[in-house]
């Protein structure tokens, strides 16, 4: 006989809107497990305190230094027992999901059936920012078992605390036209070769790894990861006049500058009459009759906009690589920020080119260990130390592509700069 349901009057309202409420779904979990009955009661409390009860504690497994979030409730009664006992204790499993997110429905069913025969609460979320499969509700006892269950499937505990966190790439090469790399395998390669930083933590504060193929960012890398790994090209966008045509049949010229023109945060984009000779660095599609259009790729900020507009029709250039950013985050210190560019583009194809980012990666993870105070992200210890001094204690040579935005002021002094831009020349041409 499963517990008697608290009354939830406010929990309740968030079901009488036009949109699917959690709510419904705890709901349906508390009809077979007790614990999600005093969950809803210790919510419901919150809505009408406007409060939160849980406090974190020590809870781990066998090995481990994280991948467990704590969490005990503060709500007792006069004598100090739980007012809702069975979520008294209500811990969380990070664990680390399949790079680019792939599972089969046999495989995504022997996870419910982990959970729940382990004494979870039924209760999984696919992912967290930083990816991981959050195992929500557990009590202290069980949480042993369950890793072990998991693990026995192949699982692994994914990053908390002080750590190097679990990453994250988009599906990618897998399914995506978009994808400039192989997001899954860059994933593998820096994630694995640094585990013992995300199993055991001994960092200042976390850092987190994110891959996407392409300048969309499906994965958020540039906002939310102090290290981001995004796809982008150096050579021409290409073109297919076939799907081209198919896109004009069904849209008019009209819905081309209204969408696509106008909308091109450079103005590379232009109309004119057929019968102009291309241009080097330039990419045409026939639009009309007698009208074409012409993307300068020079002027190109890899905005994405006219590929997602005209699928097919347009697609990245053949020369594929990937732009390296570092110290973007959430609200902490000094605010959300960006990434900061410290390689505006690289290859990404070779087993040496793969290692060579494994190797940045390490670069900047130790320097990062070493310089930051306690509780300072990589973009704030950047904010600190200056992008300069950051640079040269990764081993990188400053480079003219580093901006604040595209197209204005860089990020470094420019004093002297006609000697550092030679350098920079000088490099370009040995690399020739």
């Amino acid at each position: 006989m499963a517990k008697q349901m608290h009354d939830t009057p406010n929990l309740d309202a968030l079901e009488s809107g036009p949109w699917p409420s959690f709510v419904t779904g705890l709901k349906r979990l508390a009809k077979e497990n007790d614990m999600m009955v005093d969950l809803l009661g210790q919510l419901e409390t919150s809505y009408k305190t406007r409060f939160g009860y849980w406090k974190g504690g020590t809870v781990g497994v066998i090995g481990y230094g994280a991948g467990i979030i704590p969490r005990f409730t503060e709500l007792k009664d006069e004598n100090g027992k739980p007012l809702f006992p069975e979520a008294a204790e209500f811990h969380t499993l990070r664990v680390q999901p399949p790079a680019g997110m792939h599972y089969t429905s046999q495989l995504l069913r022997d996870l419910c059936d982990a959970w729940l025969e382990t004494g979870g609460s039924g209760l999984i979320a696919f992912h967290g920012q930083s990816g991981d499969i959050m195992f929500q509700g557990i009590k202290t006892e069980n949480v042993q078992a369950a890793f072990d269950r998991l693990n026995e499937m192949g699982f692994d505990l994914g990053g908390a605390g002080p750590a190097l966190r679990t990453s994250m790439s988009c599906v990618g090469a897998a399914r995506c036209e978009m994808s400039c790399y192989d997001e899954a395998r860059a994933l593998r390669t820096v994630i694995n070769n640094n585990l013992d930083d995300m199993h055991r933590p001994s960092l200042p504060y976390k850092f987190k790894f994110k891959f996407s193929g392409c300048p969309n960012d499906c994965v958020n890398s540039i906002q939310r990861s102090d290290m981001a790994t995004i796809g982008t090209w150096r050579d021409n966008i290409q073109t297919n006049q076939a799907i081209a045509d198919e896109w004009m049949a069904s849209h008019s010229m009209e819905d081309l500058v209204n969408m696509v023109v106008n909308h091109c945060p450079t103005k590379a984009i232009n109309l004119r009459k057929i019968g102009k000779e291309k241009a080097e660095g330039e990419s045409v599609l026939k639009v009309g009759p007698d009208t074409e259009m012409a993307i300068d790729n020079h002027n190109c900020v890899r905005c994405m906009h006219c590929l997602n507009v005209m699928p097919g029709a347009l697609l990245p250039g053949k020369d594929k690589g990937v732009t390296i950013l570092v110290g973007g985050k959430g609200v902490l210190k000094i605010g959300a920020t960006m990434g900061t560019v410290i390689i505006p583009f690289m290859k990404l194809e070779s087993d040496e080119d793969f290692e060579k980012l494994n190797e940045l990666a390490r670069n900047v993870l130790d320097f990062f260990a070493e310089n930051a105070l306690e509780h300072e992200r990589t973009g704030e210890m950047i904010e600190r130390i200056g992008l300069v001094n950051f640079l040269e204690g990764i081993g990188l040579e400053v480079d003219p592509n580093m901006i604040v935005h595209p197209r204005t002021n860089p990020y470094v002094r420019t004093d002297g700069w006609d000697e550092e831009a030679e350098k920079w020349f000088e490099r370009k041409r040995a690399a020739a």
